[in-house]
């Protein structure tokens, strides 16, 4: 599969429309992998226009300035409606999120509520449950945003969430094909690249990289387009609708091109028809400091991974973009 040259950084069309933005050049890439989950595949040729892009994930001290200038109450912190849960007992609707616990020892990996609670109280304030805080993490990612606080605080921006194919070619860098943001070796000369899970999942954590949670922002290398943190460390939202199939949103393309600027499904394509209760989801993106080889092995920029709209957890970020017209 042949592939367009990139334009590099510094043919960017103008300066940043705004600090601490990257310039994405347009062009055609590979998108997908047929190596690893079956929905990454199958890889295929798409086409981008440029954009900007954050460098590096919205930190705690950025959306508490959103907070403070707007008010905004996210998800988390809100006593879920009965009328959008009604199999559930109205006294267990109240404000949290979901936060990780390692347990002590083995677990069967199909069943994630050996390692998730939903804790009442956890919110982007207090990652860990009410008794946290993120105090010394202002650098850190803001975690416990759905994605509708997502896309509150990318319009407060003046910015908007990247698509799956727009994520995917900034999280490349370039390199097209490749295993990993920075090439295919895991290690690179001895230094691990991206703040991800060393040790058997969800019990053993080495904590090799330095960090049992959460890293600041620009902690690991930077890939060829000079975006921290495409893999690993928080999950990051993208505006497209999940589904299996990948190139389900672009099945009415014409099979003689390449689609340019892809988009995912519609919110009713996203439901597994199986299961017509199922909530709306989003695609994920990068993986995070909870993957591990041995479990979720999604710190790829092929991979992907399926969040319904109404969930937060202390490992779920994003980033913003802006497009040019």
């Amino acid at each position: 599969m042949t592939t367009e040259p990139d334009r590099r950084r510094d043919d960017a069309p103008t300066d940043p429309p705004q600090e601490g933005m990257a310039w994405i050049p347009g062009g055609t890439y590979t998108m997908g992998s047929d190596k690893f989950y079956p929905e990454e595949g199958p890889p295929r040729a798409v086409t981008v226009d440029g954009f900007w892009m954050d460098t590096h994930h919205v930190t705690n001290a950025e959306f508490a300035e959103f907070v403070d200038e707007t008010g905004y109450t996210t998800f988390a912190e809100r006593d879920p409606s009965p009328d959008d849960y009604p199999d559930v007992d109205p006294e267990k609707l109240v404000a949290g999120s979901a936060v990780f616990t390692s347990p002590n020892h083995p677990v069967n990996l199909q069943n994630p509520n050996h390692w998730w609670a939903y804790i009442p109280g956890a919110d982007w304030r207090h990652p860990l449950g009410p008794d946290s805080s993120i105090a010394g993490k202002e650098d850190h990612p803001v975690v416990h945003v759905a994605y509708e606080d997502a896309e509150a605080y990318a319009e407060w921006a003046g910015k908007t969430l990247p698509t799956e194919a727009q994520w995917e070619r900034a999280a490349r860098g370039g390199l097209d094909g490749k295993r990993f943001v920075w090439g295919d070796e895991h290690v690179v000369d001895g230094r691990l690249m991206a703040n991800t899970w060393q040790g058997q999942f969800p019990y053993e954590n080495q904590k090799l990289d330095g960090y049992e949670r959460t890293s600041p922002v620009g902690a690991f290398p930077a890939n060829d387009y000079g975006l921290y943190d495409m893999a690993g460390n928080a999950w990051q939202w993208t505006r497209d609708w999940y589904s299996d199939d990948p190139q389900a949103g672009t099945a009415d393309a014409p099979t003689c091109c390449t689609p340019t600027n892809p988009r995912g499904v519609t919110e009713e394509q996203s439901i597994d028809p199986r299961d017509p209760t199922q909530i709306p989801r989003k695609v994920l993106k990068g993986g995070s400091h909870l993957c591990a080889p041995n479990y979720c092995f999604r710190y790829r920029p092929a991979a992907r991974y399926p969040e319904p709209i109404d969930t937060s957890t202390n490992h779920v970020s994003f980033r913003c973009i802006v497009e040019v017209a």
